[in-house]
């Protein structure tokens, strides 16, 4: 596991908007999954930017999202689909066709599930995953507790975000709401991962993740068996790692 502590937020852009653009550059039909959230928002900001101003060929890269929200709408501004395609398909015009995501509606989730990771396969598997970190060190939408041997499944989500989507959606609450996402073990056949974080709320779950036990109350621990996973984190989300363990 390879550690990278930047100096501040904006270096941390930065290096996590590189990661994204070397591969498309290294390799021209790559498959590259993403996460949402805050920590993620400005460094696909960086990227389109880049993008603007240097266009590079991006024809044949396919991108998608490592979970999805499910029983909302796809329009729901707080759907993954809907901020991957504002962050970065639509500004760098990648193919609809080259945008895979599951749906966010539908009677038979384990299904769609199953079809997504197909359609992943048939690309030739995930060449790069950017992974967000929970404060509860949940990965994906894997939650504590969640096997290490878990493929892709519809998780229930955090209480606190839980409760959020509902405000924001008023969507009723006879409505079963979670996440279809890559399961742990479909994650950790990622040919290469980037754990990223910033922030010091961050810091003492980055810590257990990386130098704590390897155990499912942590789902992002496993992340340690991983042959190439980097963490990239700031300064502030470093400070309890800094010096304690090498790149």
């Amino acid at each position: 596991m390879k550690i990278t502590i930047t100096k501040n937020e904006a270096e941390f852009n930065v290096a996590a908007a590189w990661r994204i653009i070397a591969q498309m550059l290294q390799k021209p039909n790559a498959v590259i999954g993403l996460s949402t959230g805050q920590t993620t928002i400005e460094m696909h900001s960086i990227v389109s930017d880049i993008f603007r101003q240097y266009p590079f060929d991006v024809s044949r890269i396919t991108i998608f999202n490592v979970d999805e929200l499910t029983n909302l709408p796809r329009e729901y501004s707080g759907s993954c689909y809907t901020m991957i395609l504002n962050q970065l398909v639509k500004p760098l015009n990648i193919r609809d066709e080259n945008f895979l995501m599951p749906p966010t509606m539908s009677d038979n989730f384990e299904n769609e599930a199953k079809l997504f990771e197909q359609r992943l396969s048939e690309r030739g598997g995930v060449d790069l995953q950017m992974l967000g970190i929970g404060l509860n060190g949940h990965i994906g939408i894997n939650q504590p507790g969640t096997p290490f041997e878990s493929e892709t499944w519809v998780s229930p989500m955090d209480p606190d975000f839980e409760a959020k989507v509902r405000r924001e959606t008023l969507v009723s609450g006879e409505t079963v709401l979670g996440g279809l996402t890559r399961g742990i073990k479909n994650i950790m056949h990622t040919r290469k991962i980037v754990l990223v974080a910033k922030g010091a709320h961050k810091a003492e779950i980055i810590e257990k993740a990386v130098l704590g036990p390897i155990v499912t109350d942590i789902p992002a621990s496993v992340l340690q068996l991983h042959p190439d996973c980097e963490v990239l984190v700031d300064a502030d989300a470093g400070t309890r790692i800094k010096g304690k363990l090498s790149n």
